[in-house]
Protein backbone atom coordinates (compact mmCIF):
# COMPACT_ATOMS: atom_id res chain seq x y z
CA UNK A 1 0.00 0.00 0.00
CA UNK A 2 2.83 2.37 0.86
CA UNK A 3 4.40 1.77 -2.53
CA UNK A 4 1.06 2.43 -4.23
CA UNK A 5 0.75 5.82 -2.49
CA UNK A 6 4.32 6.71 -3.50
CA UNK A 7 3.61 5.77 -7.13
CA UNK A 8 0.38 7.80 -7.18
CA UNK A 9 2.17 10.77 -5.64
CA UNK A 10 4.91 10.59 -8.25
CA UNK A 11 2.40 10.39 -11.12
CA UNK A 12 0.45 13.33 -9.69
CA UNK A 13 3.66 15.36 -9.46
CA UNK A 14 4.51 14.66 -13.09
CA UNK A 15 1.00 15.62 -14.18
CA UNK A 16 1.15 18.89 -12.26
CA UNK A 17 4.56 19.65 -13.77
CA UNK A 18 3.27 18.99 -17.30
CA UNK A 19 0.23 21.19 -16.73
CA UNK A 20 2.40 23.96 -15.29
CA UNK A 21 4.49 24.19 -18.45
CA UNK A 22 3.91 27.35 -20.48
CA UNK A 23 4.43 27.13 -24.21
CA UNK A 24 4.93 30.36 -26.12
CA UNK A 25 6.58 33.73 -25.66
CA UNK A 26 6.32 36.56 -23.17
CA UNK A 27 7.47 40.17 -23.17
CA UNK A 28 11.23 40.25 -22.64
CA UNK A 29 11.87 36.81 -24.14
CA UNK A 30 14.47 36.42 -26.85
CA UNK A 31 14.93 33.70 -29.44
CA UNK A 32 17.45 32.28 -31.87
CA UNK A 33 16.02 30.69 -34.99
CA UNK A 34 17.61 28.74 -37.81
CA UNK A 35 15.67 28.01 -41.01
CA UNK A 36 16.53 25.97 -44.07
CA UNK A 37 14.81 26.03 -47.48
CA UNK A 38 15.46 23.59 -50.32
CA UNK A 39 14.02 23.03 -53.80
CA UNK A 40 15.04 20.52 -56.47
CA UNK A 41 13.50 19.64 -59.82
CA UNK A 42 14.49 17.46 -62.76
CA UNK A 43 12.63 17.81 -66.06
CA UNK A 44 13.66 14.84 -68.21
CA UNK A 45 11.65 16.16 -71.17
CA UNK A 46 13.97 19.18 -71.46
CA UNK A 47 16.99 17.69 -69.63
CA UNK A 48 16.86 20.59 -67.17
CA UNK A 49 17.83 20.34 -63.50
CA UNK A 50 17.27 23.03 -60.86
CA UNK A 51 18.64 22.95 -57.32
CA UNK A 52 18.14 25.76 -54.79
CA UNK A 53 19.19 25.98 -51.15
CA UNK A 54 19.11 28.68 -48.49
CA UNK A 55 19.77 29.07 -44.79
CA UNK A 56 18.39 31.95 -42.73
CA UNK A 57 19.49 32.41 -39.10
CA UNK A 58 17.56 34.96 -37.00
CA UNK A 59 17.74 36.58 -33.57
CA UNK A 60 14.66 38.24 -32.09
CA UNK A 61 13.36 40.01 -28.99
CA UNK A 62 9.75 40.32 -27.77
CA UNK A 63 8.54 43.85 -27.11
CA UNK A 64 5.19 42.46 -25.95
CA UNK A 65 3.73 38.97 -25.57
CA UNK A 66 2.82 38.98 -29.27
CA UNK A 67 5.22 41.38 -31.05
CA UNK A 68 8.89 40.67 -31.75
CA UNK A 69 11.61 42.44 -33.72
CA UNK A 70 14.97 41.11 -34.83
CA UNK A 71 17.79 40.77 -37.32
CA UNK A 72 18.48 38.05 -39.84
CA UNK A 73 21.09 36.80 -42.27
CA UNK A 74 20.50 35.04 -45.56
CA UNK A 75 22.84 32.75 -47.52
CA UNK A 76 21.55 31.06 -50.66
CA UNK A 77 22.73 29.26 -53.75
CA UNK A 78 20.98 27.99 -56.86
CA UNK A 79 21.99 26.10 -59.99
CA UNK A 80 20.05 25.69 -63.25
CA UNK A 81 21.61 23.43 -65.90
CA UNK A 82 20.65 21.78 -69.18
CA UNK A 83 22.66 18.68 -70.07
CA UNK A 84 21.67 18.85 -73.77
CA UNK A 85 22.55 22.46 -74.63
CA UNK A 86 25.23 22.91 -71.97
CA UNK A 87 23.41 25.93 -70.52
CA UNK A 88 24.30 26.56 -66.90
CA UNK A 89 23.38 29.31 -64.45
CA UNK A 90 24.67 29.65 -60.89
CA UNK A 91 23.48 32.29 -58.40
CA UNK A 92 25.00 32.94 -54.97
CA UNK A 93 23.43 35.46 -52.56
CA UNK A 94 24.55 36.85 -49.23
CA UNK A 95 22.36 39.30 -47.33
CA UNK A 96 21.17 40.72 -44.04
CA UNK A 97 17.99 42.37 -42.85
CA UNK A 98 15.53 43.22 -40.10
CA UNK A 99 12.08 41.81 -39.39
CA UNK A 100 8.97 42.30 -37.29
CA UNK A 101 6.76 39.42 -36.20
CA UNK A 102 3.22 39.33 -34.77
CA UNK A 103 1.66 36.23 -33.21
CA UNK A 104 -2.06 36.37 -33.93
CA UNK A 105 -3.50 32.87 -33.33
CA UNK A 106 -2.97 29.99 -30.90
CA UNK A 107 -4.25 26.51 -31.69
CA UNK A 108 -3.90 24.67 -28.41
CA UNK A 109 -1.04 25.20 -25.98
CA UNK A 110 1.82 24.33 -28.31
CA UNK A 111 0.86 25.62 -31.78
CA UNK A 112 1.37 29.36 -32.41
CA UNK A 113 0.91 31.12 -35.75
CA UNK A 114 2.40 34.44 -36.82
CA UNK A 115 2.75 36.94 -39.64
CA UNK A 116 6.09 38.54 -40.42
CA UNK A 117 7.41 41.52 -42.39
CA UNK A 118 11.06 41.66 -43.41
CA UNK A 119 13.36 44.18 -45.11
CA UNK A 120 16.69 42.97 -46.44
CA UNK A 121 19.71 43.91 -48.54
CA UNK A 122 21.82 41.37 -50.41
CA UNK A 123 24.68 41.08 -52.85
CA UNK A 124 24.23 38.56 -55.65
CA UNK A 125 26.69 36.89 -58.02
CA UNK A 126 25.33 35.26 -61.17
CA UNK A 127 27.48 33.07 -63.43
CA UNK A 128 25.94 32.07 -66.77
CA UNK A 129 27.28 29.77 -69.47
CA UNK A 130 24.88 30.02 -72.43
CA UNK A 131 26.27 27.07 -74.48
CA UNK A 132 28.98 24.43 -74.25
CA UNK A 133 31.25 26.55 -76.44
CA UNK A 134 30.66 29.90 -74.74
CA UNK A 135 32.65 31.44 -71.92
CA UNK A 136 31.09 31.99 -68.51
CA UNK A 137 29.54 35.43 -68.01
CA UNK A 138 29.62 36.84 -64.45
CA UNK A 139 27.29 39.60 -63.22
CA UNK A 140 27.22 41.05 -59.70
CA UNK A 141 24.08 42.71 -58.38
CA UNK A 142 22.73 44.53 -55.35
CA UNK A 143 19.25 43.48 -54.20
CA UNK A 144 16.76 45.24 -51.91
CA UNK A 145 13.79 43.18 -50.78
CA UNK A 146 10.64 43.80 -48.73
CA UNK A 147 8.27 40.93 -48.04
CA UNK A 148 5.46 39.74 -45.80
CA UNK A 149 4.63 36.12 -45.02
CA UNK A 150 3.11 33.77 -42.49
CA UNK A 151 4.47 30.96 -40.34
CA UNK A 152 3.93 28.79 -37.30
CA UNK A 153 5.80 27.45 -34.28
CA UNK A 154 5.11 24.09 -32.63
CA UNK A 155 6.65 23.86 -29.17
CA UNK A 156 8.35 20.55 -28.38
CA UNK A 157 9.40 21.83 -24.96
CA UNK A 158 9.11 25.18 -23.17
CA UNK A 159 12.37 26.30 -24.79
CA UNK A 160 12.45 24.55 -28.18
CA UNK A 161 9.98 24.82 -31.07
CA UNK A 162 9.75 23.70 -34.66
CA UNK A 163 9.29 26.53 -37.16
CA UNK A 164 7.49 26.40 -40.50
CA UNK A 165 7.53 29.54 -42.66
CA UNK A 166 5.54 29.80 -45.89
CA UNK A 167 6.74 31.72 -48.94
CA UNK A 168 6.15 35.46 -48.94
CA UNK A 169 2.52 36.36 -49.46
CA UNK A 170 3.36 39.77 -50.90
CA UNK A 171 6.67 41.47 -51.60
CA UNK A 172 8.81 43.93 -53.50
CA UNK A 173 12.34 43.49 -54.85
CA UNK A 174 14.72 45.84 -56.63
CA UNK A 175 17.82 44.30 -58.23
CA UNK A 176 20.55 46.43 -59.80
CA UNK A 177 23.27 44.59 -61.74
CA UNK A 178 26.60 46.41 -62.00
CA UNK A 179 26.55 48.81 -64.94
CA UNK A 180 22.83 48.29 -65.62
CA UNK A 181 19.53 49.81 -64.60
CA UNK A 182 17.56 48.44 -61.66
CA UNK A 183 14.94 45.74 -62.20
CA UNK A 184 11.92 45.84 -59.88
CA UNK A 185 9.25 43.29 -59.07
CA UNK A 186 6.11 43.71 -56.97
CA UNK A 187 3.24 41.33 -56.37
CA UNK A 188 2.04 38.18 -54.68
CA UNK A 189 4.76 35.66 -53.80
CA UNK A 190 7.55 38.06 -54.80
CA UNK A 191 10.90 37.05 -53.31
CA UNK A 192 12.90 38.94 -50.73
CA UNK A 193 15.79 38.32 -48.40
CA UNK A 194 13.29 36.69 -46.03
CA UNK A 195 12.55 33.88 -48.47
CA UNK A 196 14.64 34.27 -51.62
CA UNK A 197 13.32 31.26 -53.52
CA UNK A 198 9.68 31.57 -52.48
CA UNK A 199 9.91 28.09 -50.98
CA UNK A 200 8.70 26.91 -47.60
CA UNK A 201 11.35 26.92 -44.86
CA UNK A 202 11.74 24.61 -41.89
CA UNK A 203 13.81 25.21 -38.78
CA UNK A 204 14.24 25.26 -35.02
CA UNK A 205 13.55 28.04 -32.52
CA UNK A 206 15.40 28.30 -29.19
CA UNK A 207 13.78 30.60 -26.60
CA UNK A 208 15.81 32.35 -23.92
Amino acid sequence: MKRLFIALFAISGLALTANAQEFGFKQGNGFVEGNVGFHSSNDKNTDTKVNEFEITPKVGYFLTDKVAIGIQLGVSTSKNENSTTGYEKKVNDLGAGVFGRYYFLELGKRFKTYTEVGVGYATSKTETRPTTAANTNTVKSKVLGIGAGVGANYFLTEKIALNFALANVIGFTSEKPDGQKAQTNFGLSAGSINNIFDAAQFGLVFKF
